[in-house]
């Protein structure tokens, strides 16, 4: 039966792509995930596979076309279906009407059955190593690092490679026991999920696996040629789209000379109309005369400039660029008021120190601060849950719980896992829930549905000695409370007959940033206050 091919969402926020290229043509025969034509996204270029194996009948969309998502830009029927409906043409027309795929039977066009973003098959047997889905909304990742080798032994369930996506980094785990025999994708390489990204068990043939994984790119689409520099040798991996390299290719220009801001490096669409708006095409020396010695040699006297400009050039992480976007849109989206308390926490500092040994002992994680200022601050969202609601659609969402997210800063980023239903919690189920995702976290052990979905953040930026920040709101959160450095001061205290005395305090800032449009001043005072009270007069068990 026919199968509509459509203009595939490459990520939350693209509703739309531009057909740059297609790959195939009308009564080609392609297979299931083979190439099929190439798109270009606000965010990304890509090569979009065939979902079904078949005869491509129809291309309703031109090159340079752009369309909305779950467009139906072809058409794919199966050939025993074009076989039946021919058999029932001629017996019904025996002149010889024309039949649909005229250019279907020379199936030998399928010869370059070549996988998707994957060097040619070199392994008999074996199970494939997929790229997996981290989350609904997720349909890529990038492969960070690889913890194994080829040939390396690798047990069950023990961490393969290292991904980043979107929303989490985590490491992956080989789905079998047995010998690493190929990796298909390298380092810093995005392909879509179900990739096969390696193969464990099963024998190899012809050549090791990381020789030819720096052209799988280029493999996988033979129709465009690749604009490589022949002098790169081993100082930089090249990595862009194949509208990359055919802008680079028609414009001769030299694609080592141009910054990549993309994740891992990868140049951009972006990134080379930057450097053409600069420098103009073909200001590079062009790829045939590379090779040739002397002719590079006079130029010796501009390479350092050059080198200088790409090592000054950090690409940002796949993680540190979601952070800036969202950043960016939090900002322009809400109007944001910041409130500052300091708070007494010296009962606190006492009942941590006198608890801390036994409360460890019982419940297998440290007693932290964290979880008394959680418990808090869920106590202050039961009585005010404006602060833990959301403005959507121009209407107010009261939330039904509170998903206490909590910021956790890791070496290559921020992410923010959440404590689910945190109000039905008790205090020592709080601690180890904090001290859990906080842990795994930090050893990429996090899974998507952990990550998203808070209704309130706290973030705790006094561990490196803030007195206080000004947070902004984890959209489409209203509220944020950043927490600031403990320290001990002196503190006026007031007795109830009125007399004064000074004495030694333990003190701490918090702030809360507010969605204005949401929470008033008094509703965050009122928020605080009730924070403040119960931090200052704490008498809940801790378990």
């Amino acid at each position: 039966m026919p199968t509509d091919v459509i203009m595939p969402q490459m990520g939350e926020s693209i509703f739309e792509g531009t057909i740059t290229k297609w790959l195939k043509k009308t009564g080609d025969r392609v297979e299931k995930d083979e190439p099929l034509f190439e798109i270009s996204t606000d965010k990304v270029d890509a090569e979009i596979p065939s979902p079904v194996a078949g005869i491509l009948t129809e291309i309703k969309i031109a090159e340079g076309t752009t369309v909305q998502i779950n467009t139906v830009v072809a058409v794919v029927t199966d050939e025993q279906e074009i076989g039946t409906r021919d058999e029932r043409s001629a017996v019904a027309s025996p002149a010889g009407a024309p039949k649909v795929p005229q250019s279907a039977p020379p199936a030998p066009l399928a010869a370059p059955q070549v996988p998707q973003l994957a060097p040619p098959q070199v392994v008999q047997g074996g199970t494939d190593v997929v790229m997996p889905q981290m989350g609904e909304s997720i349909f890529e990742g990038t492969i960070t690092k690889w913890l194994k080798k080829a040939g390396d032994f690798v047990e069950k369930d023990e961490p393969l490679f290292e991904i980043s996506t979107d929303k989490v980094d985590a490491e992956i785990p080989a789905p079998i026991a047995g010998i690493l025999t190929e990796i298909k994708i390298p380092e810093g390489a995005t392909v879509q999920i179900n990739t096969v990204v390696a193969i464990i068990g099963g024998s190899a043939s012809g050549a090791s696996a990381p020789e030819p994984l720096s052209m799988a790119p280029q493999a996988a689409s033979p129709s465009i040629p690749a604009a490589l520099p022949v002098h790169l040798g081993q100082t930089r991996r090249l990595r862009s789209s194949p509208l990359v390299r055919r802008i680079a290719q028609e414009n001769n220009l030299d694609l080592a000379h141009i910054p990549g801001t993309g994740s891992a490096g990868r140049i951009t669409k972006d990134d080379i109309l930057r450097y053409l708006g600069t420098r103009g095409p073909g200001s590079t020396t062009p790829k045939s005369a590379t090779p040739t010695v002397p002719q590079s040699a006079p130029q010796a006297p501009l390479a350092p400039p050059q080198v200088a400009q790409v090592a000054q050039v950090v690409p940002l992480t796949k993680m540190r660029a979601i952070i800036a976007q969202r950043m960016v849109e939090s900002m322009q989206i809400a109007p944001h008021v910041h409130v500052v308390y300091k708070i007494d926490m010296t009962r606190i500092v006492r009942l941590r120190e006198r608890e801390r040994a036994a409360f460890e002992q019982r419940h297998g994680v440290k007693l932290t601060y964290m979880p008394f200022i959680a418990a808090a601050a869920v106590q202050a969202l039961t009585k005010f849950p404006i602060v833990n609601a959301s403005l959507l659609d121009n209407s107010i969402h009261y939330h039904p719980n509170i998903h206490l997210g909590i910021a956790v800063a890791l070496e290559w980023g921020l992410i923010v896992p959440v404590v689910r239903q945190a109000e039905q919690q008790s205090f020592a189920a709080l601690a180890r829930a904090v001290a859990d995702l906080a842990g795994r976290a930090r050893a990429k052990k996090l899974m998507p549905n952990e990550v998203g979905g808070s209704t309130f953040t706290l973030t705790n930026s006094g561990v490196f000695g803030d007195e206080f920040g000004t947070p902004i709101i984890n959209q489409p959160e209203s509220a944020i409370l950043a927490i600031g450095t403990l320290r001990k001061e002196p503190v006026v205290l007031t007795d109830a007959e009125g007399n004064d005395t000074i004495a030694i305090r333990s003190m701490q800032h918090f702030c809360l940033g507010f969605d204005h449009r949401l929470i008033d001043g008094a509703d965050s005072g009122k928020f605080m206050s009730e924070l403040k009270k119960t931090l200052e007069t704490w008498d809940r068990p801790i378990g």
